[in-house]
């Protein structure tokens, strides 16, 4: 069960209302329309808490998404883009998010770089829809990964900062 920082989080993110995926057209721009205000209003939650992690932007139609994401540790940056694609059969199925760089460095991945979300956040959308959007995703996908993968890759030596890196 998630901890009361991150209920009050996500509490904080609107839900959506419309029950629509990439082939619904106009109904897609109104939820395309939902998702952006929703993702808007996560970010500016974030920055307010000091706590901005990501940028996203997508394609014309709103189907392909990319961007950054970050995460600090021990007062370093390190930083990596993000992918994914909206399924077909969205919003009843979440996407995949792929971190390019990280593919074949942890278990918790698939090939591709994408997440493994499986187990912990698959069943919350799932219970969620159409309610939860690309915000949740974040909040509740790829933030809980990054703070859990991240500092683990660092202290096993798989990734190093880019600083470092150069030197």
């Amino acid at each position: 069960m998630a901890d009361e920082a991150t209920r009050r989080v996500v509490s904080e993110i609107p839900v959506l209302k419309t029950n629509a995926g990439p082939r619904d057209r106009e109904l897609w721009v109104q939820r395309l329309k939902e998702e952006y205000q929703s993702l808007i209003r996560y970010v500016e939650n974030n920055k307010n808490a000091d706590n901005d992690w990501f940028r996203l932007e997508s394609n014309k139609e709103g189907t392909r998404w990319f961007g950054k994401c970050w995460y600090i540790h021990d007062l370093l940056k390190y930083e990596f883009d993000i992918e994914f694609d909206i399924p077909i059969t969205y919003p009843a199925t979440a996407p995949e998010i792929a971190v390019p760089e990280l593919d074949g460095k942890t278990a918790k991945m698939y090939r591709g770089g994408k997440i493994c979300l499986t187990d912990h956040f698959k069943p919350l959308w799932a219970r969620n829809v159409p309610k939860f959007g690309l915000a949740h995703l974040m909040a509740l996908g790829l933030g809980p990964w990054l703070a859990v993968e991240i500092p683990d890759l660092i202290q096993k030596g798989v990734i190093q900062h880019k600083e470092k890196c150069s030197q």
